[in-house]
Formats: structure tokens, sequence, C-alpha cells
């Protein structure tokens, strides 16, 4: 059994926290940067060079990379040979999270109920995910997720007999319906089986994989080079505006699922796909 202090988990998020909101991951950061030679599109190569500009700036400044700083989703993988010790987990998290964002000047855009619209002004309370793992180790993911995007995420409750042709127009509908309104390029996250709830936490953990990672399923794999070769001719491309880099990736996670249903969710993230793991 090892013993974790909530405040060692408090500070690692509150460092998260700001170090996601200035710093892309080294995969987005050279998928975006490799992009630029695909882009045929002069105005989307254009595009792409002040995003890759932006980037920098921010990262050199210790500025956010985008105004909105995204309501903060943090998975936590607690090894069941861990003792957490101290104050509730729940309340460390949202803890780290009040720090981070007050500390590092970032957006809070948190409010308090869904209808009454109150900011909450320090950017809590978080959406925590957590899963018991074997091992003594606790693995944090922060994935700050701006709106822009997730607005045009959705989920479909297919029928088993549309098989993965239906999975394949879910996905091409929901990019074709964002268009420019998520950032393109997007990254885009499947999350396939399941129930109504568990297929679209399955979306939003694809968004946390490193994007030239593969399914080790082969078939699934394959459905992910497919796809992302599928929303790249849609045209979208760069801001929008047209051209061969409409998204820089494509990650699909499965579920088993009931032999009634086949549910998929579609969870599209722009370019500024935040996310940052920590092992204590």
């Amino acid at each position: 059994m090892r013993t974790i202090q909530t405040n060692e988990i408090t500070q690692n998020i509150k460092e998260m926290c700001m170090q996601v909101n200035t710093n892309l991951s080294d995969d987005v950061k050279t998928a975006l940067l490799s992009s630029q030679e695909k882009e045929e599109s002069e105005i989307g190569r254009q595009i792409l060079g002040q995003l890759e500009k932006n980037m920098d700036i921010a990262e050199k400044s210790r500025i956010p990379i985008c105004q909105d700083t995204g309501m903060t989703v943090v998975f936590l993988k607690i090894g069941q040979d861990v003792h957490i010790e101290g104050d509730n987990i729940e309340d460390a998290v949202n803890e780290g999270i009040r720090q981070g964002y007050e500390e590092g000047y970032l957006r809070k855009s948190v409010v308090s109920d869904p209808l009454l619209r109150v900011n909450t002004k320090d950017n809590t309370p978080g959406i925590i995910h957590y899963e018991m793992v074997p091992g003594d180790k606790l693995e944090i993911t922060v994935a700050p997720k701006g709106f822009g995007s997730e607005n045009m995420s959705r989920i479909f409750m297919l029928k088993p007999a549309d098989g993965v042709e239906g999975v394949k127009k879910a996905i091409l509908e929901t990019v074709e319906a964002a268009g420019p309104n998520a950032c393109p390029p997007m990254v885009i996250g499947v999350g396939i089986g399941g129930t109504f709830e568990k297929c679209a936490l399955l979306a939003k953990k694809a968004l946390t994989r490193d994007i030239n990672s593969h399914s080790p399923l082969p078939h699934i794999k394959e459905l992910e080079e497919e796809m992302l070769e599928k929303v790249n001719k849609l045209g979208i491309g760069p801001g929008g505006l047209g051209g061969r880099v409409t998204a820089i990736g494509l990650n699909i996670e499965t579920y088993p699922t009931h032999i009634a249903g086949l549910p998929v969710a579609v969870n599209i993230c722009c370019h500024v796909n935040r996310h940052i793991r920590r092992v204590l």
C-alpha cells in the first residue's frame, strides 16, 4: 500500500492546468507543423502558419494558446494499492483547478447552473472521471475542453443493422455540420459501443490519446485511417476556408455493447487539443 497526499494532487493539477493552456502536447504540435506541407490551398497554408506563430507566442510568453481555456476535464486512474490521505479527492482536484486558473490568469468559463448562468469565477467544478486500475500509481490526465468545438459534437444511437457504414456516415455528418465552427483543423474523437453515456466518455478519452497512435484492433485502425482520409476530402480546410487539412487526427475507442444497439459518439476538438498526463 502506498500513500499519496491530496495536497500533492492539488499541486500537480494546478501546474498541469497552467502548462496545458500554454503548451500544446508534442503530438499535436508536430501534426500542426507537418500539415503545412500537405495543404495545397494557399490561404490554408497561411492560416496554418498563423496557428504556428500563435503556438510559439503562447509558449514563449506563457499566455493561453486560445482565449477559451475550457471546462477542465480530469481523468484519474487510481491504482488499487494506493491510499489517498487528506482532503476529499474531488475537493483536492477542484482546488487544483481553482489555483491553476487563478494563478495562471486563465479565463473562467464555468457557470454554477446551466439555466441561471451565474459564473463560479474560478472555473470549478471540473468534470472528473475515475478509473480503478492495478498497481500503486495515480495517473492524472488534464484535458481542458473549449466549447466552440464541444458544441459541434454529437451522439448517435444507431441500429446494429446500420453497421460500419452507419458509423462512417455519423462521423462525416458531424464533421460537415461542424464546418468552420469547430476551428479546424480538428482532432476527432470517436466512441463506439457501450451505452448512451459510455460512448460519449470513450470519444472524450479518444481525444487524449496520441494522435500518431492507432487502435490495437486491426479493423478499428483501418477505420481510423480511412475516416481521417475521408474527412480531409470534405474540403473544409484550415479555418473552414477550404483545403485538404480539415483534421490532423482521428482516434476511435470501442467497448462491448448490447445486441440491440450501436451507440456512436463523435467528440470534435479544435486544433488546440489540450491534454497533459502525469503519474504520481
